[in-house]
């Protein structure tokens, strides 16, 4: 259980630094913020939804492991 707790936040921190590292990138481009709004928003859609994914499986298999516990 500690493990996917770990495994979590590191991924969350992970998915944060992503974004920033491409916000950043995105910011220093020389073209106009209104034709960079599209990738600016497609990144963050893709990073925070491989995010949600690998949230929502740790949780799946947290909730299997603690219905292996209770059978048991």
């Amino acid at each position: 259980m500690i493990m996917i707790k770990w495994l979590k936040r590191i991924s969350a921190t992970g998915a944060i630094g992503i974004w920033l590292y491409a916000i950043a990138v995105f910011a220093k481009d020389p073209a106009p913020f209104a034709e960079l709004v599209p990738y600016c928003m497609g990144s963050t859609m893709l990073i925070f939804g491989v995010l949600t994914g690998i949230f929502k499986g740790l949780e799946y298999w947290e909730a299997h492991i603690k219905e292996k516990e209770k059978k048991q």
